[in-house]
């Protein structure tokens, strides 16, 4: 098997998982491009599984001697990006990735793993100072004294948990008149439309989603709930502590050197609200779908915004922040399913995240020989 690089991105990106066509037809709103959109759009892809996560990066890296291992045709600037994206339909983008979780099911990515979930919860991502150039979607922030002192960009991901996989599908963004609970019961809705009821067995949130409205919106798309309970909920909060504290647990075990305590009842102890029937599911087996909310914040946001510059502002434009969000989704998705699964066969090691890139930057530093033939 040759070594991982960009190009041999490209072939998997669009044989594999067959997205020859979006790349063909992105949703490119321009009125007379003068650049093909697949070349930017690549640019883009292969430019944030890179890490270099700002426009005037990208520019740098298409006009160098790397470009033609980038697969990139031609030198544009940064500002041809930001065009770009201020003009690009995200509904292509948000099919692309719906596309390539479907088959990653039906690939067996998650083989092995019961119950696949689907993980919602916010994040920020973005901020600027106090600012003449707001966008639609900049929120203020204030200090103690209520003074405005900036403004910050939030966000709902949306991400398939299982086993040891987390592959963000769809970002909903919410500006200074919406909130992340609205924004999360919106994503709910559309995710379940893109990606269809069986592909979900179960919906994992916060707190901030452990509401009777957001149970009856995952109930009318068909998923089952399990939600973190917090003092957002006092009364019921309370109640589990008077309920579970007086009883011996029903479970004991160790996760790694953690030791684990379980009660089941109509309100599960650790503090976690379903409304999943003990029938369908046992202590232990929702003890893990309970913990797989952490998949979110640790493969999801904590890689995003370290690894792939998910807080990095590429272009102050509401439409181009979305793009810029979802596209950093395809990446990581991609980067995950190319590195976990295709490189993973036989009998070659699982890499890891910084030894692919490394490679990657290593394919781009090869002599490319031209055929003399």
């Amino acid at each position: 098997m040759k070594g991982p690089s960009p190009r041999g991105l490209w072939k998997y990106a669009t044989q594999r998982w067959r997205l020859a066509a979006y790349f063909r037809a992105p949703g490119d709103g321009r009125s007379r491009p003068q650049i093909p959109a697949p070349t930017l759009l690549w640019s883009i892809l292969i430019g944030f599984i890179l890490r270099q996560n700002a426009f005037r990066a990208i520019e740098a890296w298409v006009g160098s001697s790397a470009r033609r291992a980038l697969r990139v045709s031609r030198v544009f600037g940064d500002d041809a990006l930001r065009y770009f994206t201020e003009r690009l339909s995200p509904a292509p983008t948000r099919a692309a990735l719906a596309s390539v979780l479907h088959r990653a099911k039906r690939n067996k990515a998650f083989e092995g793993c019961r119950f696949v979930g689907l993980a919602l919860d916010g994040t920020t991502a973005g901020r600027r100072r106090k600012s003449k150039s707001s966008c639609g979607l900049c929120r203020p922030y204030r200090n103690a004294a209520r003074e405005i002192v900036g403004y910050r960009h939030h966000l709902v991901l949306a991400a398939v948990v299982g086993a040891s996989l987390t592959l963000p599908v769809d970002v909903e963004p919410y500006g200074p008149d919406d909130s992340e609970y609205a924004a999360g019961q919106r994503l709910l809705r559309r995710v379940r439309t893109s990606l269809g009821a069986r592909s979900i067995d179960y919906v994992v949130v916060d707190g901030e989603f452990a509401t009777a409205p957001f149970l009856h919106a995952a109930g009318d798309v068909g998923w089952p709930v399990v939600a973190r309970l917090k003092d957002n909920l006092p009364e019921l909060f309370q109640a589990a502590q008077r309920r579970f504290r007086s009883q011996p647990p029903h479970l004991q075990f160790r996760d790694g050197p953690h030791p684990i305590e379980l009660w089941d009842g109509e309100i599960i102890e650790a503090y976690w609200l379903t409304n999943l029937p003990s029938r369908q599911i046992s202590r232990r087996s929702l003890y893990a779908l309970a913990k797989s909310r952490w998949q979110i914040e640790n493969q999801g946001f904590n890689d995003a915004k370290n690894r792939y510059g998910l807080e990095h502002i590429c272009d102050h434009h509401p439409d181009s922040l979305l793009i810029v969000w979802l596209l950093t989704c395809l990446a990581l998705t991609l980067e995950r399913l190319y590195r976990t699964r295709y490189l993973h066969r036989g009998a070659h090691p699982v890499r890891g995240a910084i030894d692919l890139l490394r490679l990657l930057l290593l394919a781009l530093s090869a002599p490319d020989f031209a055929d003399s033939s």
